[in-house]
């Protein structure tokens, strides 16, 4: 009787188990939002490549508002980069993605909708991504490679439909939190500049849909004296694509 009641304790204890193990299988892959850790740790997630190299890239668009003068911003200075852009946005506006392609720059992932994953939905988050992918894929004639999650969150059910996919999760290994109200070119810079060595990824956004109004204008103002410090640093600046992300190293800060 004791051995009876012991394995359906043991039972019990493993079906309450289930729960815990799913939540902490969806959220613990989110640590890798640190930087810290996940330039330590990671750095091909961060996004770290060559070592004579930077990698600008730019989230949340394509924005018919905002996301032209980037482009022109981008002519001007003859830079490429990779813009990660919602599938929605994407379907909304395929004549200017279009146009970001036939640039030359690159087109990469950044989800359907910039969501939050609060809770585990591994079918819906497969569905979304590939549906995403699908619409890149279309408007750029190529197959994307790089996925970066919306708020740079990689949940476990985020990494299953990026490896479903077929796409490679990158985050960054500098920002210029240009989201906010507040920012300015001069406060761009002095967020990414300290962060930003030979080998990094800079994430800027093209767009302000997801941030305060405006505030895009500030990264577009930061650009020239952004590329300015990498190319005096002996940086060269461009895509993901050109980046070697698989190969990274220790290198000369840009200033």
């Amino acid at each position: 009787m004791r051995s009876g009641a012991d394995r359906g304790r043991r039972l019990t204890a493993a079906v309450a188990a289930v729960p815990v193990l799913a939540a902490a299988a969806h959220v613990v892959p989110a640590a890798t939002w640190l930087p810290g850790p996940r330039r330590a740790w990671l750095p091909s997630l961060a996004g770290a490549g060559r070592a004579d190299h930077v990698a600008l890239t730019f989230d949340d668009g394509p924005d018919p508002r905002s996301t032209p003068a980037f482009l022109a911003a981008l002519d001007e200075l003859t830079v490429r980069a990779t813009f990660f852009v919602l599938g929605e946005q994407v379907a909304a506006h395929r004549e200017l993605s279009h146009e970001i392609v036939r640039r030359g720059h690159e087109l990469a992932v950044h989800g359907w909708t910039h969501d939050r994953p609060w809770r585990p939905t591994p079918v819906r988050e497969a569905r979304r991504l590939a549906r995403a992918a699908h619409a890149v894929a279309e408007v750029s004639g190529a197959r994307p490679v790089w996925y970066r999650p919306p708020y740079g969150i990689l949940t476990g059910d985020r990494l299953l439909a990026a490896r479903r996919t077929g796409l490679r999760p990158v985050l960054w290994t500098a920002w210029g939190r240009d989201w906010a109200a507040d920012a300015t070119a001069g406060s761009v810079l002095a967020t990414v500049l300290p962060d930003l060595t030979g080998g990094g990824t800079v994430l800027l956004h093209d767009t302000d849909r997801q941030a305060a109004p405006d505030c895009w204008r500030a990264a577009l103002a930061a650009l020239p004296r952004l590329v300015d410090a990498c190319r005096t640093a002996g940086l060269t600046v461009g895509p993901l694509g050109e980046h070697g992300v698989a190969h990274s190293a220790r290198t000369p800060r840009a200033r």
